[in-house]
């Protein structure tokens, strides 16, 4: 997936901020930012077990999963895909050894 891709799935979740609840599973995430932390959670979870079990079709499928849940999770925030991809780039050229021994922003 590009980030041409992330972009227009973001977009897509942004959009359903005006379907009606009870036809929209991502309006019913969009309305709950706590359920949404919790199925990031969730996703996180399984693609960990499916990358331990060395299951590709599974963490491929998870992955998936996942990255639909923390997009609609940042937007239930009011946070950009642009600007996770902002502090991306900061970082880019710093270990993330040095990064882990500074206190957090």
């Amino acid at each position: 997936m590009s980030k041409d891709a992330l972009d227009r799935l973001a977009a897509t979740i942004r959009d359903r901020r005006t379907e009606a609840a009870e036809k929209s599973y991502t309006r019913q995430l969009l309305d709950d930012p706590i359920k949404s932390a919790k199925k990031v959670g969730e996703e996180g979870v399984e693609v960990a077990i499916a990358a331990t079990a060395q299951d590709r079709a599974a963490l491929l499928s998870e992955s998936a999963d996942l990255l639909y849940h923390f997009l609609v999770l940042l937007e239930s925030r009011d946070i950009g895909l642009d600007e996770v991809c902002e502090v991306l780039e900061e970082r880019m050229g710093t270990s993330g050894l040095e990064r882990q021994r500074r206190p957090a922003r």
